[in-house]
């Protein structure tokens, strides 16, 4: 009898290419991947550990699935980083490491959990690329090319489940994103948790080499480059400008900063200055002045006083991100910034609702500029029966009614409206 499995996904674009491998892995040995989880025999949930509040739903989501019948299975960070909660809240819910994922079906035919083993101990890395996938969305190849980041951050538990930066093999990653282009991916993401250090485990920055590489494939696509971290982007800025002006690449820069003030800065353990953020962002402007520009923020640090909260102000108002993925700060165990007390509720609301307004009449002020222009779009979402999702050159999301089927298409359109964080485009051709 065929079991049904369903994939509760958390977190970042790189744990939604492990769900992809770990549908592919499943399918390819006899499950069959529901959408349902009614339905499903087996729940798998590939955890995400950034933040307290998705944690904690993840852990409620754990403790249910305790009541039931059903096989539960955890990944993803979690396991790695907090394999006891796991246990304490669902003692018969099975583990897998998130630097295991392709054992997803020896848990399954065993019903055993595997050995978490820490990062720092593991010899042989698994290489998340030429693995069997399900793609969430057939247009997008979301592609990892590394593993852990060099930071220390305060605040990070990531950290403790991924440890150091292991780098995929250039070969391996062309050959995945190729077959990936020629079963009718139009956009390729590179992704990781600091894409700035491929290859630095190995001696030396070779993320621009690699997109020159994946750029020459000859297929007609788009690249977004993700997220990257100051200190390690500030040796190879010139480089990576250089590589943006392939018409492949999104003129799409995520540089998280964190914080406008360099003394939280130092106390987060993020190894730069606020200086040098501007600097990067100022550079690339100059180069692609309609560049999209993506940053986080974390609000309400315990050291955070009412000036540098006014310095993340400042900050905000004058670069103006077009994406701002704003956090309130999340307490977590076994990282250096457990012990400190924390700031008032009362103040961490305040300072959480004026930065986000200030960012909101910024982004949207940014988005002016494209009104009534005509310009070309990827249409790469299928948002319901008459609404796509597309993206122009700067990956601005465009949303665009069509009774035609456009998904996959380059269109021509025209803005017509705008916007915080999305425009509106009529098909020109």
């Amino acid at each position: 009898m065929q079991k049904y499995i369903f994939i509760d996904t958390y977190g970042c674009s790189a744990n939604q290419n492990n769900s992809e491998i770990i549908a592919g892995l499943v399918t390819q040995n006899g499950y069959q991947v529901t959408n349902n989880p009614e339905i499903a025999d087996i729940h798998i949930i590939n955890s995400c550990v950034v933040k307290s509040k998705t944690e904690n739903k993840i852990k409620r989501r754990i403790q249910d699935l305790a009541k039931t019948n059903k096989q539960t299975i955890v990944t993803g960070c979690m396991p790695d980083s907090d394999s006891k909660t796991i246990t304490m809240l669902n003692p018969k819910a099975l583990q897998l490491s998130t630097h295991d994922i392709k054992s997803i079906t020896q848990v399954l035919r065993t019903d055993q959990s595997l050995p978490i083993i820490q990062p720092r101990k593991i010899k042989d890395h698994e290489e998340k690329v030429l693995l069997p996938k399900i793609p969430i969305n057939k247009l997008i190849s979301i592609t990892q090319i590394l593993e852990g980041c060099l930071s220390s951050c305060s605040f990070c538990k990531t950290k403790l489940a991924k440890g150091d930066v292991f780098s995929y093999t250039q070969d391996k990653i062309l050959k995945s994103i190729e077959s990936d282009l020629q079963n009718g991916a139009k956009e390729v993401w590179l992704t990781s948790q600091g894409n700035e250090c491929f290859g630095m485990d190995r001696g030396q920055q070779e993320l621009p080499e690699l997109i020159e590489k994946i750029t020459n494939l000859k297929h007609r696509f788009k690249i977004r480059l993700g997220m990257m971290n100051t200190k390690d982007v500030l040796p190879i800025t010139n480089q990576l400008i250089d590589s943006y002006k392939s018409d492949k690449i999104y003129k799409f820069l995520h540089l998280p900063v964190q914080s406008g003030s360099n003394k939280v800065l130092k106390d987060m353990r993020r190894p730069y200055t606020i200086e040098e953020a501007k600097h990067i962002i100022e550079k690339f402007r100059y180069e692609f002045p309609d560049i999209t520009i993506a940053t986080d923020i974390i609000t309400g640090y315990p050291t955070e006083t009412n000036k540098d909260h006014q310095l993340t102000l400042d900050f905000i108002q004058e670069i103006k991100p077009d994406v701002l993925n704003l956090s309130t700060f999340s307490k977590h165990k076994n990282t250096p910034a457990q012990d400190l007390k924390d700031l008032p509720i009362k103040t961490i609301k305040k300072r959480n609702k004026e930065t986000m307004n200030l960012h909101r009449q910024t982004a949207f002020e940014n988005k002016k500029k494209f009104l009534n222009k005509i310009t070309k779009v990827l249409v790469n979402k299928k948002i319901s029966q008459d609404l796509f999702e597309a993206r122009d050159k700067n990956y601005n999301i465009v949303l665009i009614n069509s009774d035609e089927n456009i998904l996959g298409k380059t269109l021509e359109i025209k803005i017509t409206q705008l916007g915080v964080h999305h425009m509106v485009g009529k098909i020109i051709r």
